[in-house]
Formats: structure tokens, C-alpha cells, sequence
């Protein structure tokens, strides 16, 4: 009889995986562990590293969707509650959790030369630069991106698509994946990426009001808008120091201006963006002619565009027409959206914008047959599901986005809470001027600035790809974690 029972158990095991096999679906709870070791600024660090998928359960009980996750954890720790989480989410909103985990914070690395451009063979190496020497890492792939689906066909796709839906489910799931692992004692921490930055913008406050977790730090790399109003004027003038920074790089500035050091040129560039710029901008038509003429002379003194473009634009030059101009006459290529280092061939010198995103089609490049590669042969992981680098998920419903608002309200309720923003100077997406601007403004009593910190580097929005940036921003992290972490004893209050 015994005999009996476990041999039904196998035969229905197999019809599941062969269901799942056909239907091309990842059953929703599975693990699989590996043993691993990397030498992080010279350290030997051993670590696992368990890849698999956890349910998300409607309110029912039923699982409604998969996420796929890679957790690593060192291994020769004595005191577990003593040691940093860190829980990291990527963008899009459709975007997987892969760039910061195969290119920043992890123990792997892809390979790339020193600036992040593609190289063959493709693969995988150690990264020395890796954060798991001082914290442990899990990233998350939210629904529909990597491995990550929805398993009932009958779930709302707004369960899953929309600002405070992601928010929601996430934090529950993030509920269970913490109690699995027994890391409720341990201090923990958020980083986002681009859209991921309003991901945990919303999840710092979530997870403490509908989970009572309570963090320790947010990092928001290459941040969004988060929420914070910037409309008109505002953003408009905006956009000049990173035209400024971009206009230095491909040195197409006054000698004078090239001369000095980008930190020196961005100075003066973000003093005059807010001293003069703005407040006449805010005129609109009924700005002095003269005065315009002045301002116009300024702008393409820092911005490399003409006098007469600006004057065109009535001062307000959006940024699609910057990257297809800037080069137009000095050689004819077009600059990247998300990294303005990178260059791009348009079929016609003409027109109001770039063809293509010049550095998303190179990052994809080295990218996507790296984390294909990484799973199936390093981690175990094996499955004819496509890793999604960018899935379905629209329509995303973006409205009640008040994420800058909830992290304020996360900070002000949790004393111990930091928070730290990294931005590339020659980002184009979401610009390193507004990403200050959104500090500013994130706390507008100014009570808590002293917990809020920038970081800048020469690069674009995955900064992390350039080598020296990789280093220098995760010994950022470090820093960032060291400094949040509360003496013994030290009370969590005001």
C-alpha cells in the first residue's frame, strides 16, 4: 500500500511538470540552492544563492501569480539578525530585475569593457565590487518580467499593473518571502532603479503601515519623478545642466567652458538654471525681449545648441530634439536617451528626433544572453520560458502617484529611515538636476535633510557600467549601510 501511495505521488508530480512543460509555466513555489564564493575587495566571501518562484495569492488563498526571485546570502555569518537585507527591485514598470543584478550590486558581473559596451564572448565574471560582503540581496521580478507570470487566467490585470497596485500585492509578497527566510530581525533596505525608485518610494511607507516592517534605508538609483509636481517653468529649465554635462562630454562647448572640470561646469551651470533661468522663464511670453535674447545667448553658451534653435523653442528645447541636434552638425550621430555617452546612425540627418535608443539597444546587447546564460548554467535553473527583459504590462495605471509624499511620511514615522540618491550626470531619462530637485523637495520642512544624501557620477543611468562608477557606488552603499545602521542600544526616536 505504501508502495502504492508513493508511486501515485510520482505519476501526478510528473503529469504536473509535463502540464506545466506544455503550457510553458513555472509551477508557483520552487528552489533551487547553489553553493558559491567571490573575492569582494579582497575578501573571500562564500555565499548560496537560491533561485525559484513564490506565489502571490489572492484573497482566497489561491495562487494568482509567480515571482521569480534570486536570494543570495553569505554563508560564514555568525549573527543573521545582525545582517543587512537588501531587497532590489529594477524599472520599466515592465522592466526585470536584471541590470542591477548581473551589472551592480551582486557577486556576478557581466562582461563589458571599462565605459559598458558590449564585448564577445558573451558571459558572466566575478564582481569585486559586489555589496554581499556587507548585506545580503534578494532581487524580485514583479509580474510579467524575467520568469515572473500571472498563473490564473481569470486575475485583473490591474491586481498587478498600476502604481499602488504593484505597491500592494508587492508588499505582501515581501511579507512572506521575509518570514520564509527568517529575516524579520534583520535591519533591511530597499534600492530601486529608475521606475523601481517609485516601486520603493511607495513600498518604504506599505510595508510599515499593512505589513509593520520597518526599514532601516531606501536607495533610489537614477530616481522618477516620484509624485513631486515640476510641470511648466519648472521642468523646462530643468533640463539644462544635464544638457550642459552631455554638451561637455562630446566637447562641444567654448574652450573655456571645456577647460574647467565637469564638477566646476555643472556648478555654474545649476546656478544659473535657478538664479536666472527659472524665475524668467516663469514670465512665459511676457518676458523682456532683450532679457530673452540674454537668456537664449546663456543657454547655448552651456547646452551646445544654437541661439537661434533656443529662441525657436521660446527657451524651452525638449529633450528628444537635444539628442538628435547636439551632433547634427559635428558628425551627424545622434546622442542616447538614457546615456548620452552613447552614440547613434538616424537614415536621415533631418528630423526632431532620434531613430532609436542608442544605449538601450547596447546594454540589451550584452544583457540579455548574459542572464540567459546565468541561470541555466550557473545557477540550475532550467525552463523553456522566456526571460522577459521587458514584459507586458500595460496599460499601467499611473495615476495617485504620490510615492515622494509616502516616503516623506515612511522617514518622518521611522527615525532610524535614510535615504540615498544616485544619479549619472549623463542621464537623460530621469536627469541627475531633477532627481536633486526631487530631494529638495522631498522634505519640504527641511527637518529631515540631514537623512537624505546625493551621489553623482559620469556616466548615465546605470552609472554601474563604467568601472570606475561601479566601484565608487557601491562603496557608496556600503557607506550608506554602515552609516544607518543604529549604535547598540541607540532608540528609535526623536
Amino acid at each position: 500500500m505504501k508502495k502504492l501511495i508513493i508511486t501515485t505521488f510520482l505519476l501526478v508530480n510528473i503529469m504536473i511538470v509535463c502540464r506545466a512543460q506544455e503550457e510553458r509555466m513555472l509551477p508557483a513555489d520552487t528552489m533551487i540552492m547553489t553553493k558559491h564564493e567571490v573575492s569582494i575587495k579582497g575578501q573571500r566571501v562564500p555565499y548560496t544563492a537560491t533561485t525559484g518562484t513564490q506565489p502571490v495569492w489572492n484573497e482566497a488563498g489561491k495562487p494568482i501569480a509567480a515571482l521569480h526571485y534570486t536570494y543570495y546570502e553569505r554563508t560564514d555569518i555568525q549573527d543573521r539578525a545582525a545582517r543587512p537585507l537588501v531587497i532590489s527591485f529594477n524599472g520599466g514598470p515592465g522592466s526585470a530585475s536584471v541590470w542591477m543584478h548581473i551589472a551592480y550590486t551582486g557577486p556576478k558581473n557581466i562582461i563589458i569593457d571599462d565605459e559598458g559596451y558590449p564585448v564577445q564572448p558573451y558571459g558572466i565574471r566575478d564582481n569585486p565590487h559586489s555589496i554581499l560582503d556587507v548585506a545580503d540581496i534578494v532581487y524580485i521580478n514583479p509580474v510579467n518580467t524575467g520568469y515572473s507570470r500571472i498563473l490564473d487566467k481569470d486575475a485583473k490585470r490591474e491586481t498587478f499593473f498600476g502604481v499602488n497596485a504593484d505597491i500592494k500585492y508587492l508588499a505582501e509578497w515581501l511579507n512572506t518571502f521575509v518570514s520564509r527566510k527568517n529575516r524579520w530581525q534583520s535591519p533591511k533596505y530597499l534600492i530601486g532603479e529608475s521606475y523601481g525608485t517609485t516601486r520603493v518610494s511607495g513600498l518604504a511607507l506599505e510595508l510599515q503601515n499593512a505589513q509593520w516592517m520597518y526599514l532601516n534605508g531606501v536607495i533610489l538609483v537614477s530616481p522618477t519623478g516620484l509624485g513631486i509636481e515640476r510641470d511648466g517653468p519648472v521642468d523646462a529649465a530643468n533640463r539644462l545642466p544635464y544638457f550642459a554635462a552631455t554638451a561637455w562630454f562630446h566637447k562641444v562647448l567654448a574652450p573655456e567652458l571645456q577647460q574647467k572640470d565637469l564638477d566646476q561646469l555643472l556648478v555654474e551651470a545649476e546656478n544659473f538654471t535657478i538664479n536666472e533661468l527659472l524665475p524668467a522663464m516663469a514670465m512665459g511670453g511676457f518676458i523682456d525681449e532683450q532679457k530673452r535674447k540674454a537668456l537664449a545667448q546663456k543657454m547655448a553658451y552651456y547646452s551646445g545648441i544654437s541661439e537661434k534653435t533656443i529662441l525657436q523653442h521660446n527657451l524651452d528645447v525638449p529633450y528628444n530634439f537635444f539628442w538628435k541636434d547636439l551632433l547634427r552638425e559635428r558628425g551627424g550621430y545622434t546622442v542616447g536617451r538614457l546615456d548620452s555617452r552613447y552614440k547613434g546612425i538616424d537614415s536621415k540627418e533631418a528630423g526632431v528626433s532620434p531613430d532609436y535608443n542608442s544605449e538601450i539597444t547596447s546594454w540589451l546587447h550584452s544583457f540579455t544572453p548574459a542572464i540567459n546564460y546565468y541561470f541555466r548554467n550557473q545557477l540550475n535553473f532550467k525552463t523553456d520560458i522566456k526571460y522577459n527583459m521587458f514584459g507586458p504590462v500595460n496599460p499601467w495605471d499611473r495615476s495617485g502617484d504620490n510615492t515622494g509624499e509616502n516616503l516623506r511620511q515612511a522617514m518622518a514615522q521611522n527615525p532610524y529611515l535614510k535615504v540615498m540618491v544616485q544619479s549619472g550626470f549623463y542621464d537623460g531619462a530621469t536627469t541627475y538636476f531633477n532627481a536633486k530637485y526631487s530631494m529638495w523637495h522631498l522634505d519640504p520642512s527641511g527637518r529631515m535633510k540631514d537623512r537624505l544624501r546625493f551621489e553623482g557620477y559620469r556616466s548615465g543611468h546605470m552609472m554601474y557600467l563604467r568601472q570606475e562608477d561601479l566601484a565608487k557606488a557601491n562603496e557608496h552603499i556600503r557607506e550608506f549601510i554602515r552609516a544607518s545602521l543604529p549604535k547598540k542600544g541607540q532608540a528609535a526616536k526623536y
